[in-house]
């Protein structure tokens, strides 16, 4: 077992990255734009979950921003269920990939047992 490839240890950095992009988010619309901080932290989570910009920016800075953040922000949301839902997955697929390989071994077994067809 890889103790560094930890459950424990993928959840705490996917929880920093999000919570970093958040914060970067937030500060950003924030200073650029003059959103409170609760607008700015909503504007950064609909970007950041692919759901789209609720309002639209006002300044070339803050539209920039609002570029640059939508394709870092989606990449690190992405990322992070990645890291903590993808081992799951490889074990399901895993799973799956030997149920398949089991019932290929008994039809073949049946076929040979009955002369083929």
């Amino acid at each position: 077992m890889h103790h560094y490839r930890s459950a424990t240890k993928r959840a705490i950095f996917s929880f920093l990255l999000v919570i970093s992009i958040m914060l970067i988010g937030t500060l950003g619309f924030h200073w650029l734009e003059g959103y409170s901080y609760v607008d700015a932290f909503y504007f950064t989570s609909m970007i950041a979950t692919a759901q789209g910009a609720p309002i639209e920016p006002v300044t070339t800075a803050g539209k920039l921003f609002a570029c640059f953040m939508a394709f870092i922000s989606i990449g690190a949301v992405v990322t992070a269920f990645g890291f903590i839902l993808g081992p799951f997955f490889g074990k399901l697929w895993k799973i799956g990939v030997e149920k398949l390989e089991e019932e290929i071994r008994i039809l073949n077994k049946h076929k040979d047992t009955k002369g083929g067809v």
